[in-house]
């Protein structure tokens, strides 16, 4: 490890011109996210996301629970409808019980001789020998003579339409309810994301794949969100009615409800077994996703250089192997996880074999109604059900709980240096930069920067040169406390920028790197993006011809209007460049840093760009990092580096008398040309 340009340079260049950091972290976070491409291009590069990790099943679950104690409140009510929708939902059954009762009843009772009592009719029976018709009989209410009792039959309808229509009434605004607090809850998951990695300093995004962040930020709480609509509807229902349900079958029946239950331990065996083995395999699957996601995106976003140095058939062969694995493990997940419904099924079906036997032979001998064990069926087919719903949830739990683990490692990842609780203010800033024996180092045992001093006075352009790998975006990026330093200071007008805040010491700072960043919007949006407070149109237009923006935006057929995509596709590469100038210039910092912003446009272009740039360095601490000696003979102070170091430093005529290093890079860029 040599020095600052791999990760760092790139994670800052290919930021684009981000503009004046007046935005505070959330430009250092687009520029690591745009730059930062997880190839072990960096300090630390070669450490990617732990794709599995030992599943903390029950710690994961309880902590996610305590993101739902705001919610509590509307979970109480939600439980309330639940059990008042389920309670009379479980009453149906029983109500249908009696309307079968009235109808068999009044069949029977129809073909008894009037003018009897039960009693009597049952002893003439059991005289004849007709022992199980007087059994059956016994066991029912009938009036000898009377048919169906139509006036008690309609009740009893009416009753069990009004039933279910409240369970289903109490049930949406339980629905209702439960996606109120999904929503509020998964938004407030969101939010501590979006802010967390607004915490995160880019040493983070430096170590990770721009697409598996993404995949934990998007897919993996979107499965959050999925998993808890499911769960907290469903299984407080599902537990709910196997209670109602278990204390119906105790009353109607305490010898078929033990029949029923026997097959209950079965049922948790066999769903404890299956859910152990597809664990481990929804872990691999949401991991093999945002490995996928990382590839996709990365050559999406650089599909020409896939094209350009012909590596289609690679990156192809990649993604299907990468491919290859997440289907495998998402097989394996859900054909594992799936057997549990047909298992439940089967044992469904067997517990109603049973029911139907045993309550037949009850009905027979008279000690059960025909109409209780119909209600007893139901009520069996009730209880497996929501057995059945619940193990089938257990897939579908264990890949939320897997999504969500995810989202805590990041939400756990450490954090940037809080900023002091008493900072340091400066009413105006007059842009002096003093580096006092600053040293710095991206690993403990690799030092980069051992002992740096320099001054950089008001006004004053410092231009920075050396070979790649010098260190010359670690400088600048100390100074956006991007990157702590180990020791020494760097202080701005005499004050300790470690003890100011991040916020108010980028504000003062603008940035225009070598890849620009223009995001999906009109031009006049992407100039105004940097601006500190409300901007009028004349000042944007004023910034834009300053840096000659005015003139090709006005041959745009709708002007300012005009709508970039988030790569700026409709203008050039120049065009571009000029316009994250004209944003920085709108910004009017107080420091300036521009890194390589010439290095990526043509010669024409480029003295566009040059007069643009020198308009913006008036009156401004101004940091030029550049491979173009060319650019820079103007600066008013030149620093050479070498692995971390200042080796010279001095102007353009006396660094070139000296002899030394300066002289040396100078000659081999022009010996070419002078060749020619």
């Amino acid at each position: 490890m040599t020095a600052d340009d791999t990760t760092p340079e790139e994670s800052t260049g290919k930021a684009g011109a981000a503009g004046p950091a007046a935005t505070g972290d959330k430009a250092l976070v687009r520029a690591a996210a745009r730059g930062s491409k997880g190839h072990g291009r960096g300090p630390m590069g070669g450490m990617g996301m732990p794709t599995e990790k030992a599943m903390d099943f029950r710690g994961s679950l309880r902590r996610f629970a305590g993101h739902l104690r705001p919610e509590r409140l509307r979970i109480v009510v939600v439980t309330v409808l639940a059990v008042v929708s389920v309670a009379l939902a479980v009453t149906g059954p029983k109500l249908l019980g009696n309307a079968t009762n009235l109808i068999f009843e009044g069949a029977i009772g129809a073909q008894l001789p009037a003018g009897q009592s039960q009693a009597e009719v049952i002893a003439g029976l059991r005289a004849s020998g007709q022992d199980q018709l007087a059994d059956l009989i016994s066991g029912m209410s009938v009036t000898p003579g009377q048919g169906l009792d139509t006036a008690a039959l309609r009740t009893v309808l009416l009753l069990v339409v009004a039933v279910y229509v409240g369970s289903f009434l109490f049930g949406w605004l339980q629905g209702r309810f439960t996606a109120t607090i999904v929503q509020n809850t998964v938004r407030t998951l969101r939010d501590e994301v979006e802010a967390k990695i607004n915490r995160l300093p880019l040493s983070y995004f430096d170590r990770q794949q721009r697409g598996e962040v993404l995949s934990r930020v998007t897919n993996d709480i979107d499965n959050v969100a999925q998993t808890l609509q499911q769960t907290l509807s469903q299984l407080v229902t599902s537990i709910l009615t196997i209670i109602g349900v278990l204390g119906m079958m105790f009353w109607i029946s305490p010898l078929l409800a033990v029949v029923a239950l026997i097959t209950v331990p079965l049922s948790i065996i066999i769903t404890a077994a299956i859910a152990k083995r597809s664990q481990p395999q929804f872990i691999k699957q949401w991991a093999a996703t945002g490995t996928v996601n990382a590839h996709v995106e990365e050559m999406y976003s650089g599909h020409a250089l896939v094209k350009v140095f012909g590596h289609q058939d690679s990156a192809i062969e990649t993604f299907t192997a990468e491919n290859a694995e997440l289907y495998e493990s998402s097989f394996k997940a859900q054909f594992i996880s799936g057997i549990i419904q047909p298992a439940m099924g089967f044992i469904a079906n067997l517990n109603y074999v049973i029911v139907a036997v045993v309550g037949g032979l009850r009905v027979a001998s008279g000690t059960m109604s025909l109409g209780d064990v119909q209600a007893f069926i139901q009520y069996s087919r009730q209880f497996t059900q929501p057995i059945t719903q619940v193990a089938s949830m257990m897939n579908l739990l264990q890949s939320g709980v897997a999504s969500v683990e995810r989202v805590f490692e990041l939400l756990d990842a450490q954090e940037q240096t809080p900023d002091p609780a008493d900072p340091t203010h400066l009413p105006q800033v007059r842009g002096r930069v003093a580096f006092e024996d600053v040293a710095f180092r991206y690993t403990p045992d690799v030092p980069l920067i051992s002992s740096l001093s320099l001054v950089a006075e008001p006004g004053q352009t410092v231009a920075i040169v050396g070979p790649t790998g010098a260190g010359k975006t670690t400088l600048v990026n100390l100074i956006m406390r991007f990157y702590e330093v180990s020791s020494g200071r760097i202080t701005l007008d005499g004050v300790d920028i470690s003890t100011m805040t991040r916020d108010e010491l980028r504000s003062n700072i603008g940035m225009v790197l070598q890849d620009t960043w223009l995001f999906n919007g009109t031009i006049a949006d992407n100039i105004r993006y940097g601006a500190r407070g409300e901007v009028s149109q004349e000042e944007l237009i004023e910034a834009a011809e300053a840096t000659h923006v005015d003139h090709f935006v006005r041959t745009l057929p709708e002007g300012y209007d005009t709508v970039l995509t988030d790569e700026g596709g409709s203008v050039s590469a120049g065009e571009k460049q000029l316009l994250t100038i004209a944003r920085a210039f709108l910004a009017d910092p107080a420091i300036l840093i521009l890194d390589e912003a010439t290095s990526s446009v043509d010669t024409r272009t480029e003295v566009l760009v040059q007069t643009a740039m020198n308009a913006l360095r008036q009156g401004r601490t101004s940091f030029v990092i550049a491979h173009r000696l060319s650019t820079i003979r103007d600066a008013d102070v030149i620093l050479v580096m070498e692995h971390g170091d200042i080796v010279e430093q001095g102007d353009h005529d006396s660094l070139l008398a000296a002899g030394g290093a300066y002289a040396r890079l100078y000659q081999s860029q022009f010996a070419a040309a002078d060749a020619d």
